[in-house]
Formats: C-alpha cells, sequence, structure tokens
C-alpha cells in the first residue's frame, strides 16, 4: 500500500489517515483546539518550515476540516478555523493525548489537565458503546464487513483467534 494511494483504500483508517496521519497534521490539529488560528502563531509554536505549514493547511482546507475566515480587510488576512468535520477530530485528538499521558509521561505526570466544563472535574476520554452506554475496549468489539466493503482483502488478519 503506497502513501499517496491511501486515501483508495477500502478502510476508513487508511482514508482518515491520507488526511490526518502526519505528525505535523496532528500537531496542527493539536493547536487549533487549543485556540490557534493564524498562520504565524502556528509557525511559531511548531517550529515548521513555511512550506511544510503551508501544504499542511491547504490539505486541511481541502478535506474541509478547516476553513479560512478573515479577520483584516486591508491588508486581507485570514485565519484557520475548525468546521465541524475539523471539530470531530476532538475525540481522536482527545484519546491520543490520553494515551500520551498513561503510556509516554515520565515522574512529572500529564503536562495538562482536560477539564470537563459540566462537572468541573478533570477527565478522561472513555469509548462506550452508541447503543447502551456500556464502555468498550479492543476486547469487547467483533468486526463484520459492512456495506461499504470492497473484498480485495481479508477482512481480518489470518493469524486472529
Amino acid at each position: 500500500m503506497r502513501w499517496e494511494e491511501l486515501d483508495q483504500q477500502p478502510c476508513s483508517l487508511a482514508r482518515t489517515l491520507s488526511v490526518v496521519g502526519d505528525r505535523w497534521t496532528l500537531l496542527i490539529l493539536r493547536d487549533c483546539f487549543l485556540g490557534v488560528r493564524r498562520f504565524e502563531t502556528f509557525e511559531r509554536r511548531l517550529g515548521i518550515t513555511r512550506h511544510v505549514l503551508t501544504d499542511r493547511l491547504k490539505k486541511l482546507v481541502e478535506h474541509d476540516v478547516l476553513y479560512k475566515a478573515p479577520y483584516q480587510e486591508r491588508p486581507r488576512r485570514e485565519e484557520y478555523r475548525l468546521t465541524e468535520k475539523g471539530l470531530d477530530l476532538h475525540t481522536v485528538i482527545l484519546t491520543l493525548v490520553n494515551w500520551g499521558d498513561k503510556h509516554m509521561t515520565d515522574e512529572r505526570g500529564a503536562p495538562v489537565k482536560h477539564i470537563h466544563k459540566g462537572c468541573g472535574h478533570a477527565m478522561h476520554p472513555q469509548m462506550v458503546c452508541s447503543e447502551c452506554g456500556e464502555p468498550v475496549t479492543a476486547r469487547d468489539i467483533r468486526v463484520e464487513a459492512g456495506d461499504g466493503w470492497q473484498h480485495t482483502a481479508p477482512l481480518l488478519g489470518s493469524d486472529r483467534s
């Protein structure tokens, strides 16, 4: 499977990675959720080259993850804001952060806390079943082919028991 062909794969994860699957894009999205909107601020915070940043922001706009909104007319200047599609990535980012907090921190612990505005407590994301509300882990899920499955490769690995 070639990187530039991920968007053609019969796999939602591969298609998603074709849009948000590189380190700079994930860090740009992290900063978007932290309130960063302007090119120069992304550039300064990330230490990323202008070329790479321009490329990643363009791709996110093309895929309707971000949109450009003017904040000044003369000269015209625009900032980047999350679309609804972009906001839907919050659970992905938060889950990755939670994994890092659990497995990649040192003795000082997590660098930031996520506070639920509703109750005021520090929270950690939890996956629950959309139908019954029960918490689920990888061991609680069975995978079956869906309507969009193309039978070009086995659905499950041959070594799965």
